[in-house]
């Protein structure tokens, strides 16, 4: 049998919650969830992907334990990091449930439920959809807290991570001095209940923590050699997270029907047997049953440190003290960036105020940033922000993606022409800003002002109307030149000096005779139209029918012209 490695395993329970509540803790950030955010995960929707709190071996306690006050006084007090005892919230994905705070499962709600079953059983429940990046975003302090103790931390899931037991054991006094003090590392992060498992190898670890209890010992240390008998009683469902998501699910239910309902009933099965129905596979989680888990632990590099922070005491009032106090920050974090051999492509801004007020964006350029780049994105958007009505009390810089420096090394003839392009429109928006100079871009729409979208240069093309899409009464080609951003008012009239008017058939009161746009009274030559353009019939508040026509008067002006409301307007000119 390989050599097994003690192993030391930290689990926060309910981490998708705990996440949530840490997130919305953050001064002036938006609450997460809700179903605006909406990030699917490739795991599968059983215990393992969102690592939810209360094992299903064990019985639920209503309501939450309740014996350790300190504990619970902390975690409330501590960046939000404990979920409030009366605030039933369940993460969904899938239109599963993943994870659920105690208060739901107080009321029933339990992991795997559907979404509409979890709302009866809890009709005040609170529903947030899955974010696999707040979970990894909001882990990633805590992994940086335990590695300041004892460094090798390989992260399992967010909320779940391991290392090896030996190191931290010799220097702290024990495998039980080490877990108390790692776990204590946790509390003082805001986490109130934080379990720790010690046993041979990650697999039982993991299954020790998961045994321990808050109320009782939230360590729970397996001795060595003694991994078989304490795997033996537990079900097979344990093994649901070491097969893979709904894989592992229905293993556990093969086994199940084969008689198999326990970690020591499965490992006391023919290996042969084994290997021929479920193939090397099942022999290898078969080991893991049978307490002999080989697996290393393989410890994550912690990321540089590229991000750079700059506090302002007093507070900046105007923009141009921060942006000059921010220069050195600049070079500083460019610097950083020079030495991993990256540059950043794409950078986030975080400002906050004295009020508590907080401003978070990212920035996109055209090439890479440099320092005064970096500077000239705080000053834009100390610029455009309007929640920011007090001084600024700290800045804070993240390379939110970065490339390798060795892709974007000037040519040994220079870049050429787009390279020169790029550096003048840079210079002429550093003098007038994010907006001075800008792109333009077709977006989607049935009207021309919609379609005709002006991006700041280096920001990222998105338009808030896919033109892929097909929308019906758009305007086809050939497309008018001039389109008003402010429509001039036209008066329409007939032979007879009447107003022309649409009704909601589409029929006209007459043909159109004479136009006046723009001061300008002609006679018509030639029209053509109604074309109908019908958004939102259904919405009473929102609903808009207009009717397009193309008219050319006397002077062989042509016009884009539309009745909406009893009134006309010119819409566009063809020039």
């Amino acid at each position: 049998m390989p050599e097994q490695v003690r192993s030391l395993v930290l689990w926060i329970p309910d981490w998708p919650v705990v996440a949530v509540h840490r997130d919305r803790a953050v001064p002036g950030a938006p609450a997460s969830g809700g179903e605006s955010s909406r990030v699917e995960s490739a795991s599968g929707n059983h215990r393992g992907a969102d690592d939810a709190g209360t094992d299903d071996r064990a019985p639920c306690r209503a309501g939450g334990d309740r014996s350790h006050r300190s504990d619970d006084l902390l975690g409330a007090v501590s960046a939000g990091a404990a979920e409030g005892p009366e605030h039933a919230l369940a993460v969904i994905e899938k239109n599963l449930v993943v994870a659920c705070s105690a208060a739901a499962r107080a009321e029933g709600v339990r992991r795997g439920q559907r979404r509409r079953d979890a709302q009866a059983r809890c009709p005040r429940l609170e529903i947030v959809t899955a974010d696999t990046a707040r979970d990894h975003r909001i882990f990633a302090p805590i992994v940086a807290a335990v590695e300041q103790l004892a460094p090798h931390v390989q992260v399992i899931r967010p909320g779940l991570c391991t290392l090896k037991a030996r190191g931290p054991a010799r220097y702290y006094g024990g495998e039980s001095a080490a877990a108390q003090t790692l776990r204590a590392a946790l509390v003082t992060q805001g986490i109130a209940d934080a379990r720790v498992g010690i046993a041979d190898g990650p697999f039982t670890a993991e299954q020790a923590a998961r045994a321990a209890t808050r109320r009782d010992d939230p360590v729970r240390i397996v001795p060595a050699g003694e991994a078989a008998d304490f795997l033996a009683p537990l079900p097979i469902v344990a093994l649901i997270d070491a097969a893979g998501g709904s894989a592992g699910a229905d293993l556990a239910h093969l086994l199940a029907r084969l008689g198999a309902h326990t970690l020591g009933a499965f490992a006391a099965l023919e290996v042969d047997r084994v290997r021929e129905r479920l193939g090397e596979r099942g022999v290898h989680l078969q080991s893991l049953a049978a307490g002999a888990d080989s697996r290393a632990v393989e410890p994550r590099i912690p990321p540089p440190e590229l991000h750079r922070e700059v506090a302002f005491d007093p507070p900046a009032e105007i923009a141009e003290q921060v942006a000059f106090g921010m220069r050195v920050a600049a070079e500083e974090f460019i610097a950083r960036l020079d030495v991993a051999r990256l540059v950043c492509t794409e950078l986030r801004v975080e400002l906050s105020g004295d009020r508590g007020e907080r401003s978070d964006r990212v920035w996109l350029h055209p090439g890479t940033f440099d320092a005064s780049a970096v500077v000239d994105r705080v000053r834009w958007q100390l610029a455009e922000e309007q929640d920011l009505r007090s001084g600024v009390t700290r800045v804070r810089l993240f390379p939110e993606a970065v490339d390798a420096a060795a892709h974007h090394i000037t040519g040994l003839f220079g870049a050429g022409e787009r390279e020169k392009v790029h550096h003048a429109l840079s210079r002429v928006q550093a003098m007038l800003g994010h907006r001075g100079v800008v792109t333009p871009v077709v977006g989607g729409g049935r009207w021309l002002e919609e379609r005709q979208v002006l991006v700041p240069w280096g920001d990222r093309t998105l338009t808030a109307r896919d033109p892929s899409r097909p929308w019906p009464g758009s305007l086809p080609a050939p497309l008018p030149t001039t389109v008003y951003p402010h429509p001039p008012p036209a008066e329409v009239r007939d032979a007879r000096g009447e107003r022309v008017s649409v009704d909601g058939r589409g029929v006209l009161s007459a043909p159109l005779a004479e136009v006046t746009v723009e001061g300008s009274r002609r006679a018509v030559v030639s029209w053509a139209g109604p074309w109908p353009v019908l958004e939102r019939e259904w919405d009473a508040a929102r609903r808009r029918i207009a009717h397009r026509f193309q008219v050319i008067d006397a002077a062989q002006d042509a016009w884009l012209l539309v009745h909406e409301e009893g009134g006309w307007y010119a819409e566009a000119k063809y020039d």
